[in-house]
């Protein structure tokens, strides 16, 4: 089914911008340098797969889940998506890391007062 990838992307992409959202953790936090840092990464990879596609290491294979559209020769419309909700993930991950490492410390400071 031709975009059934891209609709997975999509509704995985929603996913975590309702935990984000839910948490607190990044965008509602700094909305401006969440956006930032995901464009930032999202072109960097981008770059990066340019620099592959050009090596002849990545290449796109045929597969019926893909629209068909390709904004370059082996990168298809799907791929930017998908470094996008790469690097929003990556970014909702570590600030939950975060907020985790922080109530731990703040529970042992509290262990040691006591």
């Amino acid at each position: 089914m031709p975009g059934l990838y891209l609709l997975a992307l999509l509704v995985s992409f929603a996913g975590i911008a309702v935990l984000d959202l839910r948490l607190r953790l990044a965008f509602p936090i700094a909305p401006g340098r969440t956006a930032a840092a995901v464009a930032i990464g999202t072109v960097f990879f981008l770059v990066w797969d340019a620099v592959g596609i050009a090596a002849g290491v990545f290449v796109k294979g045929d597969s019926p889940l893909l629209l068909g559209l390709d904004l370059a020769p082996h990168l298809p419309i799907e791929e930017p998506v998908f470094l996008a909700f790469l690097c929003y993930l990556a970014l909702v991950v570590w600030a939950g890391a975060l907020r985790v490492a922080d109530r731990r410390a703040q529970q042992r400071s509290a262990g040691r007062a006591e």
